[in-house]
């Protein structure tokens, strides 16, 4: 096998034992990419570069038994998480060529870490899709079958890991960015409690939900990728003081005596067959190993999807009143005054989705209608936090499928807003509670597409979430699976 195909530990274990320097990985993951890329264009930005000169000084760290357990692993970042120096375009016209000149948070904790940046993932423009074709960059394609999406928004990260691109990446979850891709690539991907990772150096789409979190080969990968970004960061209002565990801790082949909840809501209209058979599967196997599963109702989910789509436009028309051309970014030319200059900028820099969900959020937010929608929905929300609040009182972890549908075709639903937005239902309601949730492999359909297993925790309670994913991978084989390529 090859060294891109390791995990992020087996890898480190090699390189405490000297069998392996980080510039052998490196040059491993590079000649992948060489290999696949042009198929997959799972990255907007290459930094070959950076990543070789990173590997020389992971190895220098290694030699003085500086080390931790991503020192010397080649890693992926999604398009809009800051990178000092590394262009950052949010998959967007109107960022295209914009170049940070600071590193956010979880990329100085990487930095600090001695961990390799291999390049900037591809992804719906900010953040605003569920298969990567809102991409000014062009669509990136699902390593298991190329003629379909990879998720979204963070498919370039999903995509990466899958096709072995990268060992490990950073993407981000606003309304089911990590958990979606991660379903549709076979990986593992965990959006954490809303305010346990710094958002700071994070281009804001909805500020109340967004969060930044780890994909990854299997869930032990998953639990050192997100103990590294973990932490309490004054720069960012929203981060919460609390103690990091050690999740490691937490990796243990044992769920007897965990509570699992089922909500009845997930046996709806539009789940798939196949994905209903692998979920009901994936339950039975955790009730074999020793967990007790109980039915639970969460009433209030079913308008989880109409409250995602007020409040999170509303946000992010506040949050990109800020590319008008005049700080920063792309301008239009040949404008004869302000206004116009202002119109025609955000009309060439935006895509069509982007400028359809400002204008949902600026007409949510405008006088006369703030309290018949964007009130309403707040409101709303709430009851949706209550509903996991009381379930939490008696479950340890609650389990859905991740999406629907296994991946669906390039194309399929561009033209139908609100099916591509059906592709998050059962995402969407842990993003309004705050709430951290995980995705990991627990089938695959006849037609070999994989299908993702989710698995949710009350705030600040990744240590369940992971025990009983662990538990799962344990004993299945479905993360082992790689795609032909």
């Amino acid at each position: 096998m090859e060294l891109c195909q390791l995990t992020a530990y087996q890898l480190h274990e090699m390189l405490m034992r000297k069998e392996v320097t980080s510039r052998e990985i490196t040059e491993s993951v590079l000649k992948r990419i060489a290999k696949v890329e042009d198929r997959i264009h799972a990255f907007i930005t290459l930094t070959p570069d950076v990543a070789r000169q990173q590997a020389a000084l992971a190895d220098a760290r290694i030699q003085n038994g500086e080390t931790t357990p991503l020192t010397g692993i080649p890693l992926a970042i999604k398009d809009l998480i800051c990178t000092q120096g590394v262009r950052t375009t949010c998959g967007s016209h109107i960022l295209e060529n914009y170049i940070p000149p600071y590193d956010a948070t979880v990329i100085e904790k990487l930095k600090a870490a001695g961990a390799v940046l291999v390049g900037k993932a591809n992804m719906d423009e900010f953040a605003m899709g569920s298969s990567t074709e809102n991409s000014f960059f062009g669509p990136t394609r699902n390593p298991w079958d190329l003629e379909r999406i990879p998720g979204g928004s963070s498919g370039g990260a999903a995509a990466a890991v899958a096709a072995g691109e990268c060992i490990a990446s950073l993407g981000s979850d606003t309304g089911g960015s990590i958990r979606q891709p991660a379903s549709c690539c076979g990986v593992v991907g965990i959006k954490p409690t809303y305010g346990r990772v710094s958002r700071y150096g994070l281009v804001a789409f909805a500020s109340s939900l967004d969060q930044i979190g780890p994909f990854s080969k299997d869930v032990r990968d998953a639990a050192l990728l997100l103990q590294a970004i973990c932490g309490h960061d004054f720069r960012d209002s929203t981060s919460v003081n609390v103690p990091v565990p050690d999740f490691t801790q937490s990796l243990v082949d044992n769920v007897r005596g965990m509570i699992l909840g089922i909500p009845k809501e997930c046996f709806r209209e539009g789940l798939d067959p196949e994905v209903e058979s692998a979920f009901r599967e994936a339950v039975r196997n955790l009730e074999k190993l020793g967990a007790k599963t109980v039915e639970v109702s969460l009433p209030h989910s079913e308008y989880a999807l109409a409250v995602y789509y007020i409040i999170a436009p509303a946000e992010a028309s506040s949050n990109l009143a800020r590319y008008d051309g005049v700080k920063y970014g792309f301008r239009a030319k040949g404008s004869f005054d302000l206004m116009e200059m202002y119109k025609e900028t955000r009309s060439q820099g935006f895509g069509a989705e982007v400028k359809r969900r400002i204008m949902l959020g600026t007409y949510a937010l405008s006088a006369g209608y703030y309290e018949a929608y964007y009130r309403k929905a707040a409101q709303v929300r709430t009851l949706v936090r209550q509903d996991f609040e009381k379930t939490f009182a008696h479950c340890d972890v609650l389990l859905t499928p991740t999406a629907p549908t296994p991946a669906f075709k390039l194309g399929e639903k561009v033209d139908d807003p609100l099916q591509m937005y059906l592709s998050d239902i059962f995402t969407i309601p842990c993003n309004l509670a705050g709430l951290p949730g995980l995705s990991l492999p627990s089938g695959f359909s006849k037609q070999g597409l994989p299908i993702g297993l989710q698995i949710l925790a009350n705030h600040f309670q990744e240590e369940k979430m992971l025990r009983a994913a662990y538990v799962y991978e344990q004993n299945t084989e479905y993360h082992l699976r790689q795609p032909a390529l």
